[in-house]
């Protein structure tokens, strides 16, 4: 039966991978790619500490200039306790949005072609990679919250806002590692992809409350951090981790629908990719 799928033509052959049996092996799929991710964290942990270098200066230099300036009102919460969810997420959108660069790695060493040849639907293979990114964001994100906690920022220690933070950052690397997958698959070419990701990182970094409160926004720049994913995941990282008013329901209702999307967008390019 897989042979002459194989040797099917396309449609025919898309059909086939369609198949519903092929989203049992979506939870193993997930795991694999999640435990190569680990993995190349394990061989590698210097990546940690080299991405680690800009979330520690945004926090130690415009953290906790802002918080003594208090240029930026957030209440009674100070600047830098405000700023670190924020830059939590802006650590996961900097590890998420170049990942199409390891599918177009893959291309290149001919792994894509052979997982595209198997029963798993491409939703399934995009879903594993896209959750392989979250780990890795997660990773950075710990990080990231340990320089919090040493410069003083007052997290909760609650293990149920802590694993919701794991949810929130997982789904919101899932959005925008699809989204990068996405744009290989439009561009497919590394050089394009980099020069895009470079592009479009830091407007959407700064088209969302990650640095300052939505109301003192200009109304044009509201607009744009209302359809913004990053806004909503930080929203609901500073709800989780610092306690800060959140719109929780909302917040990860946009960021699965958003991750949803971009996995449909990102599996219907992935044959693309291939060819």
């Amino acid at each position: 039966m897989r042979s002459a799928a194989r040797a099917a033509p396309p449609a025919v052959a898309a059909e086939a991978t369609s198949d519903p049996s092929g989203w049992q092996v979506l939870p193993s799929r997930v795991v694999t790619f999640c435990l190569v991710e680990l993995q190349k964290l394990g061989h590698d942990c210097t990546e940690l500490f080299t991405r680690a270098v800009q979330p520690a200066l945004w926090l130690l230099v415009f953290g906790q200039t802002f918080t003594h300036l208090h240029a930026i009102p957030t209440g009674n919460v100070p600047y830098l306790d405000f700023l670190a969810p924020g830059i939590i997420a802006q650590s996961a959108l900097f590890v998420a949005i170049f990942y199409g660069i390891q599918i177009i790695w893959d291309r290149d060493a001919g792994v894509l072609a052979k997982l595209l040849v198997t029963p798993t639907p491409r939703a399934a293979l995009v879903t594993g990679k896209a959750f392989a990114a979250g780990v890795r964001a997660l990773a950075q994100a710990v990080v990231v919250l340990v320089l919090a906690a040493l410069l003083g920022v007052a997290l909760s220690r609650n293990p149920l806002d802590l694993l919701g933070m794991v949810v929130v950052v997982m789904l919101g690397s899932a959005f925008f590692a699809c989204l990068s997958i996405t744009i290989a698959g439009v561009v497919l070419r590394r050089d394009r992809l980099m020069g895009i990701g470079q592009a479009i990182t830091m407007p959407l970094f700064f088209a969302s409350n990650a640095l300052y409160p939505l109301a003192i926004m200009p109304a044009w720049l509201q607009a744009i951090s209302r359809v913004n994913p990053l806004s909503y995941e930080v929203d609901a990282l500073r709800g989780l981790l610092i306690g800060t008013p959140a719109h929780l329901a909302l917040d990860l209702a946009v960021l699965l629908a958003a991750a949803v999307a971009a996995i449909a967008a990102a599996a219907a390019l992935l044959g693309r990719l291939a060819r």
